[in-house]
């Protein structure tokens, strides 16, 4: 399976960010395989092994600032990632539109982040909606959280409070797919 470029660059971002001083410590604790991805020039059209350039560098995220709370890390640089990706002109265009509308959009968007892919957004009421994950043929944690944290954010962006993304049923567990179901006031 394969993550687009701009995701991982997010990633990168993240911890250069957020955690500048410990770094090259973050980027030693990864398998080589990751090391090479990340210190290298990351292009955000290219496609990148998902397990080597999103999965081990978030688990490492995970280990050396979170206490090995992945789901956390995952949340956290999924948050991350809608702040960079939604910044400018789109920053505008989210805060107008519908919190609906814009979760439809990332479905779409999101399969071009992740290949092979399918998500979509079903169930969309006032205050919820819920996102299915029903292709995606390397299931991990870290990714599914990573997509909740970014629904997470973006909806922040469109003026919905409390926003609160929960994972019910999972493709890694073996149910038949992965649902997010989000809420909000």
């Amino acid at each position: 399976m394969e993550v687009k470029g701009t995701a991982v660059k997010s990633i990168k971002d993240f911890v250069d960010s957020k955690y500048k001083a410990q770094y090259n410590n973050w980027i030693q604790t990864m398998p080589e395989s990751s090391q090479t991805i990340m210190n290298n020039a990351i292009f955000a059209n290219n496609w990148y092994p998902m397990k080597d350039a999103a999965v081990e560098p978030t688990k490492a995220i995970a280990k050396m600032f979170y206490n090995n709370d992945i789901k956390k890390a995952a949340l956290e640089a999924g948050h991350f990632s809608a702040e960079q990706g939604l910044k400018g002109v789109y920053k505008i265009f989210v805060r107008i539109a519908s919190p609906n509308y814009i979760m439809e959009r990332a479905g779409r968007v999101f399969t071009s982040y992740y290949s092979p892919s399918d998500i979509k957004v079903l169930n969309k009421h006032d205050n919820g909606l819920t996102l299915h994950i029903t292709k995606f043929p390397e299931p991990e944690e870290v990714i599914e959280y990573r997509i909740a944290g970014w629904c997470e954010r973006a909806l922040e962006f469109t003026n919905c409070k409390n926003v609160k993304a929960n994972i019910t049923k999972s493709l890694r567990n073996g149910d038949a797919l992965t649902e997010i179901v989000i809420t909000w006031n």
